[in-house]
């Protein structure tokens, strides 16, 4: 993980990637979060090692993904190979066995870009894989359960038309994605340690409430009536058990 400016990092990608994509874009994850609460300031920096970037709507993420995807690569970005995948796959190349796409910056291995997308419907809550067929290899475009909330009514931070979602929400997802503190762990390790990913997210639960009362004390108590709104937009028909689940993990 490097310390990275989120200002620096959203300028960068905003003019990398097509303008006609910018709008299915949204960040999120650490970077979000830091833009949103202090990217005015150049000063202060966030430890990561990844911008995460949510492509939205479901229907037109694959024509977004490819072009962002070839684009980048036009551009000299790079392919991140890991100890799995040193080059994209192939069409023979399951879905759920794809590499993700990560693309370093060109001369810049401190970060990497990674291709996201929401869900498919609203009970669709498993993590899934879509494949995105590019001129040099196959790659594959996740989805997971709570990321349909990280693309409702995100902000849009610059001129440039990269959003970011609403720090509340991301901290929703987080508590809904850890109902209870599960043993897998991070694949790379924190401070020298290997952290559960459970106690990673909801530590950035935490991180955000703090953040947010330090920029207003009263901010958590507007934090209900946005999660109700978006529990209800995106979960029509389970919203309601979802609350009684909610911080579960974090108590």
């Amino acid at each position: 993980m490097r310390l990275v400016s989120p200002a620096a990092v959203l300028k960068q990608i905003a003019a990398a990637v097509p303008e006609d994509c910018r709008e299915n874009i949204i960040i999120i994850g650490s970077l979000a979060a830091g833009y949103h609460f202090f990217g005015d300031n150049a000063s202060l920096m966030v430890r990561t090692k990844d911008a995460d970037c949510l492509l939205s709507p479901r229907v037109e993420a694959i024509s977004a993904g490819v072009a962002v995807t070839e684009r980048l690569l036009q551009q000299n970005w790079q392919f991140r190979p890991d100890a799995k995948w040193s080059t994209p796959g192939n069409e023979s190349t399951p879905d759920d066995q794809l590499p993700a796409v990560r693309l370093n910056p060109p001369g810049m291995p401190d970060w990497f870009i990674e291709l996201l997308t929401v869900p498919e419907s609203s009970t669709d809550m498993k993590k899934r894989w879509v494949r995105l067929a590019t001129s040099v290899g196959h790659f594959g475009l996740c989805s997971f359960g709570f990321l349909s909330l990280a693309n409702y009514r995100p902000i849009i931070p610059t001129p440039l038309g990269i959003a970011i979602a609403r720090p509340e929400l991301m901290a929703l997802a987080n508590l809904l994605e850890h109902p209870e503190i599960r043993p897998e762990t991070m694949s790379g390790l924190i401070a020298a340690r290997e952290i559960k990913r459970s106690n990673k997210d909801l530590g950035r639960v935490l991180a955000i409430a703090r953040l947010s009362i330090a920029r207003n004390e009263d901010a958590l108590l507007d934090w209900p009536g946005i999660w109700r709104e978006a529990m209800q937009a995106r979960f029509p028909d389970t919203w309601q058990t979802l609350v009684g689940e909610t911080g579960a993990g974090l108590r």
